[in-house]
C-alpha cells in the first residue's frame, strides 16, 4: 500500500489517500472543521454534513484542524496495511513528517510542480479512462475528481491545478501523489517486476 497526503489548509479539506497498485483499488479519508463545514454547507452548498453522516468524511471539532488525527489514523493504518510510503506534499508538512518518521514510517516529500505529477497524473487518467480505477464510491473523492481542471505546460507534463479547479481538488492530489509514491518505488500494474523474476546483469 502506498499513501499520499494532502494537507492543505488547517481550515480547510485535508485528504488522505492510500492507493494498492495490484488492483488498482484506492481507500480515501477526509478531514475539515465542523465550524467551517456547517458555513461552507449554507454559504456554497457543499454537503459536508450530509457526507459525514454517510462515512465520506469526518468533521473535527472547531475551525482549525489538528493534524494529530491524520497521525493516530496514520497509525492505525499501519497496522491493518503494509504501509510502504507516504507522500506529503510541501506545505506545512515538517513537523508531522518527523512525528510519522519517528512512529516508523517512511514518507516522502511530493513536489507540486510539473516534473514530479505529469506522470502519476497521467497514470490516474489512464486508469480512470480505462475503467480500471477501483474506489469505494465515496461522495467527497467523487466531488473533488469532478473539480479538477487541468494545467498543461508546452512539453505537453500536466498535473491537477489547485488555481485552476473550480473546488477543493485535494482527494486527487493525494490520489496522483500516492501514485507517484508508487511509482518512484518500480511498483507498476502487476507490482515490483521482482517479484516476477530476479535481477538482470547486463
Amino acid at each position: 500500500v502506498w499513501g499520499g497526503l494532502d494537507l492543505s489548509s488547517v481550515s480547510d479539506l485535508t485528504a488522505l489517500v492510500l492507493y494498492f497498485p495490484n488492483t488498482h483499488f484506492v481507500l480515501p479519508f477526509f478531514w475539515v472543521p465542523g465550524e467551517n463545514a456547517e458555513l461552507r454547507e449554507r454559504r456554497d452548498k457543499v454537503p459536508y454534513q450530509t457526507w459525514a453522516r454517510a462515512g465520506h468524511i469526518t468533521l473535527t471539532e472547531g475551525n482549525v484542524f489538528d493534524f494529530g488525527i491524520v497521525r493516530e489514523k496514520l497509525r492505525e493504518l499501519a497496522t491493518i496495511y503494509d504501509i510502504k510510503e507516504l507522500a506529503f506534499d510541501r506545505w506545512g508538512a515538517t513537523q508531522l513528517m518527523l512525528e510519522m518518521q519517528s512512529d516508523g514510517l517512511k514518507v516522502e516529500l511530493c513536489g507540486q510542480g510539473f516534473a514530479s505529477m505529469s506522470a502519476p497524473s497521467k497514470e490516474v487518467e489512464r486508469l480512470v479512462i480505462g475503467g480500471t480505477l477501483r474506489h469505494p464510491d465515496n461522495a467527497v473523492l467523487n466531488w473533488c475528481a469532478s473539480n479538477v481542471a487541468v494545467e498543461m505546460d508546452a512539453a505537453g507534463n500536466i498535473k491537477p491545478s489547485k488555481k485552476k479547479s473550480t473546488e477543493r481538488i485535494d482527494g486527487m492530489v493525494a490520489l496522483v501523489m500516492a501514485v507517484w509514491s508508487a511509482s518512484r518505488n518500480a511498483i507498476g500494474p502487476c507490482g515490483s517486476v521482482y517479484e516476477s523474476r530476479g535481477l538482470v546483469v547486463l
